[in-house]
């Protein structure tokens, strides 16, 4: 796939992956997007479950930033057709002169069906489809030939294989480095990887436990993480709510900046060509500024 300078600008460098914009009204989202820019992070990348509709709130963190890369990790299939997502793909990324990412994702089955009323069978097929239909949408609008880079939310072999063929890359997400050099050796060379690390910024092994567990405690009982974890070694028995002590400490990195720093290289090591870090501060649902604050200098 063709790639584009928004991905070239990450190559080598850190982001954050967040939803703190949505804890603010919708016209402060912008503010959290400069902050972030204004730290030096390269990237903003942000979930679509509950909150926002994934691709307005795009418009809103572009529009309060000028050279930061805002990036959906990711926005779900399920939410909205083909047609629609190239179409405001396209639209975000002319309009902020291409600094939007399109990262799309099957989603989980409870999400999909229970949420959304559809159904989840064959997700790989489903993305298959989704990624051809992209590439035959029509658009008559003046950015009709944009071409956003797109990214898919790949854990696994054959997810990873169509990341590889129909799109730039993957933004898989709660991975390690053993997994990073897992994706690099089925992406190949060219293929953009960028991947999610969890961090807290403490030293206080019970801080670290009680938000690395808040954390992982909704991911340990879905299939698509359990199924990537087992083919890192893990069992059963780390799958309990909020994981074992052993996926915490695989997953989520604690210490201070040059641990992180250190997980961050590790991870570049492996094969990824950014690292996007989400931060699990003090307030799950507030703007971890200070945290933000401290890892800035590193993003630098």
């Amino acid at each position: 796939m063709d790639g584009s300078s928004a991905l070239q600008r990450l190559r080598g460098t850190t982001g954050l992956w967040s939803f703190a914009h949505e804890t603010v009204a919708p016209a402060a989202a912008g503010e959290v997007a400069a902050l972030i820019e204004e730290l030096g992070f390269s990237a903003l990348w942000y979930p679509e479950a509950f909150g926002r509709e994934s691709l307005t709130s795009a418009s809103l963190l572009l529009a309060g930033s000028s050279s930061l890369v805002i990036g959906s990790s990711i926005a779900s299939i399920w939410a909205r057709d083909a047609m629609a997502a190239s179409a405001a793909a396209k639209t975000l990324s002319e309009m902020s002169h291409d600094r939007f990412v399109l990262g799309l994702g099957v989603s989980h089955k409870p999400m999909v069906e229970r949420t959304r009323g559809h159904d989840y069978q064959r997700p790989l097929a489903a993305m298959d489809a989704y990624l051809d239909a992209l590439d035959a949408t029509t658009m008559f609008a003046a950015e009709a030939a944009a071409r956003p880079p797109r990214l898919i939310a790949a854990l696994g072999p054959a997810m990873l294989a169509l990341a590889r063929d129909k799109a730039d890359g993957a933004i898989p997400y709660l991975v390690t480095p053993e997994h990073t050099e897992l994706a690099r050796s089925i992406l190949g060379p060219d293929a953009f990887l960028g991947v999610e690390q969890a961090v807290v910024l403490s030293d206080d092994a019970g801080v670290v436990a009680e938000r690395a567990a808040a954390h992982l405690h909704i991911y340990t009982g879905l299939p698509n993480y359990q199924n990537s974890w087992r083919r890192l070694g893990f069992s059963d028995d780390d799958f309990v709510p909020g994981g074992s002590r052993r996926l915490q400490q695989a997953l989520v990195v604690s210490g201070d900046e040059d641990a992180v720093a250190a997980r961050v290289a590790d991870h570049m090591a492996a094969g990824a060509d950014h690292v996007c870090l989400q931060v699990l501060g003090p307030d799950a649902f507030g703007v971890p500024e200070e945290d933000w604050r401290r890892l800035g200098p590193a993003a630098r």
